[in-house]
């Protein structure tokens, strides 16, 4: 598949690898994916980011997405469901934190200094945006795959980092407007 990607879309991959590495995750994640992202200048993803007001925000959009990953990785639609069950998330990571330190539940990181002689493997979360990624270029009869359907593919998966890009009005639909005109394109499943 990677073979189709473009130089941006590639980029894109090869630094989310890399924000991974320093922070010491297990996995590449669809997080290191948007951060890599927001790293662009001059690619079709980087206009439509800077088009929606995301690229003045990089700090907001970090501390949102520490904020997640110090929920274990859990959405705020996450912490919805369970408080409906009766169950206070922010009430639980405060114990586990008091009992084994801040950002005891961020999963995916290990101890040492964050540096492997093998390549990170790539979290469920990440596969699915690059796959989804692929059907976005696929629907848009498009060749090739760009670093804005990397940034469709997100805002379409609905995880933390598409939860995130929402708060900041990145949206399937509004980038979609800014790429692609106001008549917009049908989701990519």
């Amino acid at each position: 598949m990677f073979e189709r990607f473009t130089k941006d879309a590639r980029a894109v991959v090869e630094d989310a690898v890399s924000h991974s590495e320093r922070v010491g995750a297990e996995t590449v994640e669809e997080e290191h994916l948007l951060l890599a992202l927001l790293d662009r200048e001059g690619s079709r993803g980087s206009f439509a980011l800077t088009s929606l007001g995301a690229a003045g925000v990089r700090e907001s959009l970090e501390r949102d997405l520490a904020e997640a990953r110090r929920r274990g990785g859990l959405s705020r639609a996450d912490a919805d469901a369970l408080s409906g069950l009766g169950i206070d998330l922010s009430e639980i990571v405060s114990r586990i934190e008091e009992a084994h330190g801040e950002g005891a539940l961020e999963s995916g990181k290990r101890a040492g200094n964050g540096r492997r002689s093998w390549r990170r493997p790539f979290g469920q979360g990440a596969k699915d945006v690059l796959t989804r990624a692929l059907r976005v270029a696929l629907s848009r009869r498009d060749r090739h795959i760009g670093d804005e359907h990397l940034l469709l593919a997100i805002t379409l998966r609905g995880g933390v980092a598409g939860e995130v890009l929402a708060d900041h009005g990145v949206t399937y639909r509004s980038v979609t407007r800014v790429l692609y005109g106001e008549g917009g394109v049908a989701e990519a499943g």
